[in-house]
């Protein structure tokens, strides 16, 4: 058995191989998927040396524990959390030597959500339509980690970057969106238009990969008719019959017959990724 793999020693509560996803495929009903926090996937690929679209592991809440077959160089970024190799603490955000067989865990998120492991080489899963990532939606790629499961690893083939402790963004403790609005912002009235700006949401515990559910005022609309099923978008905000606007996230459906009120900056959704139960949102008209 090859030695360029890992074993799963505890998954956690959710762990799942994630890339850049499989952007262009929505006529077919496949969503992008992919890291839900993109810029801190990338930048740990940078640190063990691989390509940023190289796959890694993305873990939600309470970490999750494998066993490298050999030596490996990895890094942990993301959600603050400890990160132990055979029970000695290592550096979390930069490169670590790890030695064959060692154990590397990570802990509970201290803050945030979702925290990834990189090494070098990349998780070399099988690829499905040019992608490794798990979608919870789709099912395709490979299944959510389970104790015991062995993951391949990939050759790695450029130095890991060595230095100073790079600069990290904290978990947001208020969750800023900036919101343009459409296609379907006549759908409401306008003082619900006014609520959608003014008021405070708050991160629901009902949250997961496909979209952020929010807690807060209801929007009230002005058009009670039903909408055809039509196209949504990475970051859309549709608004079902509750009232409380939804963020799709990176397993979203690619159709959906509930209202968008309008679509969130892509540059604002890997601080959505990393949002906890309760956080604070507030969403900012612009454009």
């Amino acid at each position: 058995m090859t030695d360029r793999a890992l074993a799963v020693v505890r998954a956690g509560a959710l762990t799942t191989v994630q890339d850049l996803g499989r952007p262009g495929h929505a006529h077919l009903g496949v969503p992008r998927s992919g890291a839900l926090d993109g810029d801190t996937a990338r930048l740990l690929n940078r640190l063990v040396g691989n390509t940023e679209g190289s796959a890694v592991l993305e873990t939600t809440l309470t970490g999750c524990a494998v066993r490298p077959r050999r030596s490996v160089t990895i890094a942990v970024g993301g959600a603050p959390c400890t990160v132990t190799v055979e029970g000695r603490p290592v550096a979390w955000g930069a490169p670590v030597q790890v030695p064959a067989g060692a154990l590397i865990e990570t802990g509970w998120a201290r803050a945030g959500v979702r925290t990834y492991l990189a090494f070098d080489g990349g998780i070399a899963v099988e690829r499905i339509l040019g992608s490794r990532s798990t979608d919870l939606l789709s099912g395709l790629g490979p299944p959510p980690l389970t104790d015991g499961s062995v993951l391949p690893l990939g050759t790695a083939t450029r130095t890991p970057i060595h230095g100073d402790a790079l600069p990290w963004p904290a978990p947001p403790r208020e969750l800023v969106l900036r919101l343009r609005l459409g296609p379907r912002a006549d759908w409401f009235t306008a003082d619900a238009l006014g609520t959608l700006a003014r008021a405070t949401y708050r991160v629901s515990g009902a949250s997961n990969r496909i979209g952020l559910r929010t807690e807060g005022p209801a929007l009230r609309r002005a058009c009670g008719s039903e909408l055809p099923s039509e196209g949504v978008v990475l970051g859309a905000v549709q608004v079902p019959p509750d009232g409380r606007p939804v963020v799709f996230l990176a397993d979203h459906p690619t159709t959906g017959g509930y209202p968008v009120v309008g679509v969130v900056d892509g540059r604002d959704l890997g601080a959505a990724a990393q949002a906890a139960p309760g956080t604070p949102i507030r969403f900012v008209p612009w454009g």
